[in-house]
């Protein structure tokens, strides 16, 4: 029986050999563990994934699908998919960067220097053995390119930062297949749309970064029933605002699964915890948590803890998982916004979602920092994320349907904008930055990729396309 291919998988049938022969078309026995992104949840079918060693084959595949006129999707994990399933990948060659893992440390300078696949925890160990930390992630396993091209909140945010305004470097493969440096002295302007402007304007093969002087912080969680949900709510939504930067803190409805690796005191159980992490002394961090503490929980771990274990402070789920979840930005969190949020997730309700979270903002993220990039500061006081395990495709409905009745439910008091590594599915990604700065963004990718080679998960589009001015 002969097989007729499309044109597209003509296309994409040229690039097989490049990458040392890992490149994997529809139907080849390595397609579909190759195409699968973090979140098993979602079925993406590119036209072919290249799994690159180095920048000089991440050069190969650009060039080749140049040629094959198919366009490039780079990808390290797959963590916030959703949106670049959702627009298609039938004429994508999708660029899976997760053989580059590469890491390098510079005690002396306090900077590392991460291949474009490298994981949080592939860069906060060795950082930690010089007595350094990174504005990493509330998970070990995120890829640091999309983390990081995308902004970055974690538990130094309120004192130090997002994570794209330390980065102090970036290298990455153009749509001519170019490889090239962006710094504050070279290419800058591509600097500046890198740090914050997300994945659009190529494939990342390498990133420096700040490292900071942290060999511990004084960090843990405090649990409580999940009935005690809304005098714990109201005391955090009172406390925060008026914390001092040094400590960043996310308040959560937990659901945990009833799964064996689970401690008994807490598998199975509904519960509210607040976790976080403060960047001083033992005495100033138990001054600062008092009126938390004096709701006295039913587990208290905070303590002096050394800066690497933060990674698993957040207890995230670790590989692939099958999820669906939604978000937004709110700019207050009164009375009435707390109403809201026990009606949908508190005591009794019987929403599906796993968890439920409020992120801390303020503090150095509503202050733009000197040289900073595209994302200079998220001007909200809390991001909301909401997270349902998706096993089935009945669960991923119900989910869905739960985590978009609750930030619906929050309309009233949002922002209206984005903090797109939250938005993991397809949204206006005009909603994550300023006019000016969308602006800005869409005449640099018009610069570097006047083809519309790249595809992004949350896409800058170009000044001019179909003939028309982009919004």
């Amino acid at each position: 029986m002969t097989t007729t291919l499309t044109p597209t998988a003509r296309r994409a049938a040229s690039l097989a050999g490049l990458c040392d022969g890992a490149v994997h078309l529809p139907g080849d026995p390595g397609y579909d563990a190759a195409r699968m992104p973090w979140n098993v949840a979602l079925d993406q079918r590119p036209a072919a994934v290249a799994l690159p060693r180095t920048a000089s084959e991440v050069q190969d595949v650009v060039r080749a699908a140049a040629a094959a006129d198919l366009r490039v999707a780079p990808q390290s994990t797959g963590h916030n998919a959703g949106p670049l399933v959702a627009r298609g990948l039938d004429d994508v060659v999708l660029v899976r960067t997760e053989r580059m893992r590469g890491v390098t440390i510079g005690p002396d300078r306090r900077i590392a220097r991460v291949e474009g696949g490298a994981l949080w925890i592939d860069a906060t160990e060795p950082a930690a053995d010089h007595g350094l930390a990174a504005l990493h992630g509330s998970s070990p396993d995120v890829g640091i390119a999309g983390y990081s091209l995308g902004g970055g909140i974690g538990w130094y945010a309120r004192q130090l930062g997002l994570a794209a305004n330390s980065l102090t470097a970036v290298e990455l493969v153009t749509a001519d297949g170019e490889h090239v440096r962006a710094d504050a002295t070279e290419n800058v302007e591509l600097f500046w749309a890198l740090r914050g402007g997300g994945g659009s304007f190529g494939v990342v093969t390498a990133l420096e970064f700040r490292l900071y002087p942290i060999e511990t912080a004084y960090a843990g969680m405090l649990v409580w029933d999940r009935c005690e949900a809304e005098r714990v709510l109201r005391r955090w939504a009172d406390w925060a605002p008026e914390a001092p930067d040094v400590v960043t803190t996310a308040f959560r409805f937990l659901d945990v699964p009833p799964l064996p690796a689970v401690p008994e005191p807490l598998r199975g159980r509904s519960l509210v915890v607040i976790d976080g992490a403060v960047l001083g002394s033992d005495d100033e961090a138990r001054s600062i948590l008092g009126l938390l503490r004096g709701l006295r929980p039913e587990i208290d771990t905070f303590g002096r803890v050394p800066a690497r274990s933060l990674t698993r402070l957040h207890l995230d789920p670790e590989g692939p998982t099958p999820a669906v979840s939604d978000g937004t930005l709110l700019g207050e969190l009164g009375d009435v916004t707390i109403d809201t949020l026990l009606e949908q997730v508190g005591p009794g309700s019987s929403s599906s979602l796993l968890s439920t979270e409020l992120r801390q903002l303020g503090g150095a993220l509503g202050r733009a920092p000197e040289g900073h990039g595209a994302l200079a500061t998220i001007d909200a006081a809390y991001a909301v994320f909401a997270v349902a395990i998706a096993a089935t495709p009945e669960l991923a409905v119900r989910g869905q349907h739960d985590a978009h009745r609750l930030t619906g439910s929050l309309e009233p008091w949002s922002t209206g904008r984005s903090y797109l590594n939250f938005a993991e599915n397809a949204v206006d990604p005009r909603t994550g930055y300023d006019e000016l700065t969308w602006v800005q963004l869409k005449g640099i990718r018009s610069a570097y990729d006047p083809d519309d080679r790249f595809l992004a998960n949350h896409r800058v589009p170009r000044l001019f396309e179909d003939g028309k001015v982009t919004d």
